[in-house]
C-alpha cells in the first residue's frame, strides 16, 4: 500500500484578468504552491516512494532546479540522503536552497544533459542508489497525472483546452495520462515552449526525436536538449498543438501573472502563461485549430523554484519590457 503522497492538492482559481484576455473563462491550477514550489513533487515524490519500497536507500537526481528541489524535499521527508547534480547554469540561490533541504549538491557541466551523465556515473559507486530522472519515467508521469485528476474535481465545467509548458516532456505525459483517466481525451492540449528551448516542437515537426545543439532561452528549466520519447508518441495519440514563443512573451507572462494574482513563477512557467497573455489561444482559434467559441480553458501554472523578484526584474530589462 502506497504511503500518503508527498504533494498537496493545490488551489484552482478562476482568473478574471486572464479570462478578459482570452474571451472565455480561464482557470489556473496553481502548482507553484507545492512544497517544492513546482509540480515536480507530484511525479518525483511518487517515483521515490515506490523506489524506497523496493529497497532504495540513496536518492540521486540531475536537475536544473525544480526536479532537484522535489527530490531533496522527498528525501528529507522520508529520511534518506540525497545527492543533486546541477549544471553550471543553475543560479547560486537554487543551489543554496537545495543544501537547505539537506541535499549534497554537485555542480557539473554546462547544461542538464551533462549533469545527468555525471549523475548516472555517480550512482554506479553508491550502493542502493535511486536514480531519479527529472522527466523520463512512467512513475513520474503517473504522479504528474494527479494535476489533472485534481483539476477535474475542482473545475465547474470541462475545459475546451488545456495549456501547459514543455521542457523534457514529463509534465505533458502526465497531463495526457490524467486526461485519459477523467474522460478528457478529446480535449486539445496547447504545448508551449520558448525559442532556444524548443526540443519538443522540433521533434513534432521532424516526426522523430531531435537533439538541440544548445539551450539559448532564458527559460532554463525548459532546457532539455531532447524530450522523452513518450511525449512525442503522445503527439500522435492525442490532439496536441505545439507552439513556440519568444522569451519576451514568457517573461511578460510572469509579470502579468504577478500583477494579476500576486503569484511569482519562473520563465519556464511563463511560456504556458503566454498561451493566454500573448493571444496564442486566439491565434489557434483563427487558424481553426481550436473551436471558435471556448467556454473554458485550464492553464497549468507549474511554478518554479528558480526565480526571485530581482531575477524577474533582470529578465524584464533584458527583453526590453
Amino acid at each position: 500500500m502506497m504511503a500518503k503522497p508527498l504533494h498537496i492538492c493545490t488551489p484552482l482559481l478562476e482568473s478574471v484578468p486572464m479570462s478578459k484576455v482570452a474571451g472565455c473563462k480561464v482557470f489556473i491550477k496553481c502548482d507553484s504552491m507545492q512544497p517544492s514550489a513546482s509540480f515536480k513533487i507530484r511525479g518525483i515524490g511518487h517515483r521515490i516512494q515506490k523506489a524506497v519500497q523496493m529497497g532504495g536507500k540513496h536518492i540521486i537526481c540531475s536537475s536544473g532546479g525544480n526536479a532537484g528541489f522535489a527530490a531533496a524535499y522527498a528525501a528529507r521527508q522520508l529520511g534518506y540522503p540525497a545527492t543533486i547534480v546541477i549544471p553550471e547554469s543553475t543560479p547560486d540561490f537554487v543551489a543554496a536552497g537545495l543544501r537547505d533541504e539537506g541535499a549534497e549538491v554537485i555542480v557539473h557541466g554546462k547544461v542538464w544533459d551533462n549533469a545527468n551523465e555525471y549523475a548516472l556515473k555517480l550512482a554506479e559507486d553508491i550502493e542502493g542508489s535511486i536514480v531519479i530522472h527529472p522527466f523520463d519515467h512512467p512513475d513520474l508521469w503517473e504522479g504528474h497525472s494527479t494535476v489533472i485528476t485534481e483539476s477535474a474535481n475542482q473545475m465547474p465545467i470541462k475545459p475546451a483546452a488545456v495549456v501547459v509548458c514543455v521542457g523534457g516532456g514529463g509534465l505533458l505525459c502526465g497531463v495526457v495520462q490524467g486526461m485519459k483517466k477523467v474522460g478528457w481525451s478529446d480535449v486539445p492540449i496547447v504545448a508551449m515552449e520558448t525559442k532556444g528551448a524548443d526540443s519538443y516542437n522540433a521533434a513534432v515537426l521532424a516526426g522523430e526525436l531531435v537533439t538541440l545543439p544548445d539551450i539559448t532561452s532564458r527559460a532554463k528549466c525548459l532546457g532539455a536538449l531532447t524530450v522523452c520519447k513518450r511525449s512525442l508518441e503522445y503527439s500522435k495519440e492525442h490532439p496536441i498543438h505545439s507552439v513556440v514563443v519568444d522569451d519576451r512573451d514568457a517573461v511578460n507572462g510572469c509579470l502579468r501573472l504577478l500583477d494579476d494574482h500576486r503569484i511569482l513563477v519562473e520563465v519556464a512557467c511563463g511560456a504556458a502563461l503566454a498561451g493566454v497573455y500573448s493571444n496564442v489561444l486566439r491565434d489557434l482559434q483563427k487558424e481553426g485549430k481550436l473551436p471558435s467559441e471556448l467556454k473554458s480553458v485550464l492553464v497549468i501554472v507549474c511554478g518554479g523554484s528558480g526565480i526571485t523578484l530581482q531575477k524577474l526584474i533582470e529578465y524584464q530589462a533584458s527583453v526590453g519590457l
